[in-house]
């Protein structure tokens, strides 16, 4: 099994847990280290994703750089494809 910290490489283990914190309505509410991994993992697949769908609409507008407007351009269907 890999080192839990590993498993949180790109990501701050602090950040992970701060935006599942922003929202909690209860501020007690905590986090486990399982749920900080899983979400961890969601965040890379979301983020690998979403640059992956940036550089095809980039490509497909015959661009060889990916902007935020492209990005942007895909978020609706990303957002609905999680």
């Amino acid at each position: 099994m890999e080192n839990r910290e590993e498993s949180l490489r790109g990501f701050k283990k602090e950040t992970v847990n701060k935006v599942l914190q922003l929202h909690f309505k209860d501020d007690k509410t905590r986090v486990n280290g399982d749920a900080l991994l899983l979400m961890a993992e969601m965040l890379k697949v979301f983020v690998r994703e979403a640059a992956a769908r940036g550089a095809r609409q980039a490509q497909m507008e015959d661009l060889n750089k990916v902007e935020v407007e492209h990005v942007e351009k895909v978020l609706p269907q990303l957002l609905l494809d999680f």
